[in-house]
């Protein structure tokens, strides 16, 4: 009998295991697909599919491995049901908070005859307008026909722009855990260290303690960039196996994912005595982090604080430094999959600051090769906005006082 004689299925459904205790509770999730569903009333949608790792994790609590493969999760008035690969096993199933479905490969396109199935008969449906690529669009319309497509990502996005205080609470979590990375960090810091010995110090010990903290999590995606000398350039450069040196400028930055969720501490260093023009570059960017913690309240916007610190910085002649925007959302989000554009402190964005809100404070110089004081300076905490001010949840000290690094 050849492969094609064998009669297997497109698609099916299996339940190995019961259900994992999840990041949040049912009340939570229920909370999300309710607001999403009030959402799809309103641009009269009979059904959603997401596409992305973050909004499949945020509505369903499953966070997909893609590895080349397409995921989904199909969200109606009554369902929600995740589109998930054979080779993951019940895994989806077991960490979602609805139904799934597993598509096989024997023959192409068995994902699309899955989602087909989970959708009821629609002429509009919601999609990730940033996500769905063109290719998918063409199979969408060749498996479901001459349906009007209509892009949810916005509305998505200003809805987990607004945490719960579920959410918050872990966010908490992850900003304590990512003061643990920051302290073993530092402890391993020394003359001759590789930059990949200090990384794993810091990714070891936020591994242990998500552990320890949080034992029903998913243990995966944590993780440290930690930067020396001319490394410090970019604030995404990767670890090297540069050996670090006698007055390197240092950049530590933890990053601990619970549950998809992520948080991170970012701090400059020295190792030995700054000379004085890294010293005054580097107490500049402390003042414009100050002034940035002090500027994140409830009706500030993006822009507003972007104007003042850009003003900050032009007074000491340092804003043509200046590398990146001041901050950003927290929430589900990583190095490779989302993102809350909406809500970043640029000059382009005029978001108001509402309670619920978590955001960074994150001002950059980058200075560059051969001018006094080179290198890459940065600080960053992470704020809660509440309905009168805006807390600082992050403990890891920051600036001279704290962190030269005696050789």
């Amino acid at each position: 009998m050849t492969n094609t004689q064998i009669d297997r299925p497109e698609f099916f459904s299996r339940h190995d295991g019961g259900k994992a205790p999840l990041p949040f509770s049912g009340i939570e999730y229920s909370r999300r697909l309710a607001a999403l569903r009030g959402e799809m009333e309103r641009l009269d949608l009979a059904a959603v599919l997401f596409t992305s790792m973050h909004n499949i994790a945020y509505y369903s609590g499953f966070l997909y491995c893609s590895f080349g493969r397409s995921y989904g999760c199909v969200i109606t008035a009554e369902t929600c049901v995740t589109i998930s690969a054979n080779i993951d096993g019940s895994q989806p199933w077991r960490r979602s908070v609805g139904e799934n479905i597993i598509y096989t490969d024997w023959q192409r396109n068995n994902y699309w005859r899955a989602v087909k199935s989970a959708l009821p008969a629609v002429r509009r449906l919601g999609i990730e307008g940033d996500h769905l690529t063109l290719a998918a669009r063409d199979m969408l319309s060749e498996f479901l026909g001459n349906v009007e497509l209509v892009d949810v990502a916005p509305a998505a996005m200003r809805q987990r722009m607004v945490k719960s205080p579920e959410e918050i609470a872990l966010i908490r979590e992850g900003a304590r855990i990512a003061d643990v990375g920051g302290d073993a960090i530092r402890d391993a810091i020394a003359v001759g260290v590789r930059e990949i010995d200090v990384a794993m110090a810091g990714r070891d010990a936020m591994e242990a303690e998500i552990a320890r903290a949080h034992p029903d999590s998913e243990m995966r995606d944590s993780w440290v960039w930690f930067q020396s000398g001319i490394n410090t350039d970019g604030a995404h450069n990767p670890v090297t196996t540069r050996k670090l040196q006698a007055g390197d400028i240092l950049s530590l930055n933890s990053f601990p994912m619970i549950s998809g969720y992520y948080t991170a501490l970012e701090r400059t260093l020295f190792l030995g005595e700054p000379d004085a023009a890294s010293l005054r570059l580097w107490e500049i960017n402390v003042g414009a982090h100050e002034l940035g913690l002090s500027l994140i309240k409830p009706g500030a916007t993006c822009s507003g604080i972007c104007a003042e610190i850009n003003r900050f910085f032009a007074e000491h002649d340092a804003l043509d430094y200046r590398s990146f925007g001041y901050g950003h959302s927290f929430g589900i989000l990583s190095h490779y999959y989302g993102r809350e554009a909406g809500l970043e402190l640029r000059e382009d964005i005029d978001t108001e600051l509402t309670d619920g809100m978590v955001v960074s404070m994150e001002p950059m110089l980058w200075v560059p090769e051969g001018t006094p004081g080179a290198g890459g300076y940065r600080e960053h905490d992470i704020l809660v906005v509440g309905k009168s001010d805006a807390e600082n949840i992050t403990g890891f000290g920051y600036g001279p006082e704290h962190n030269i690094i005696a050789t």
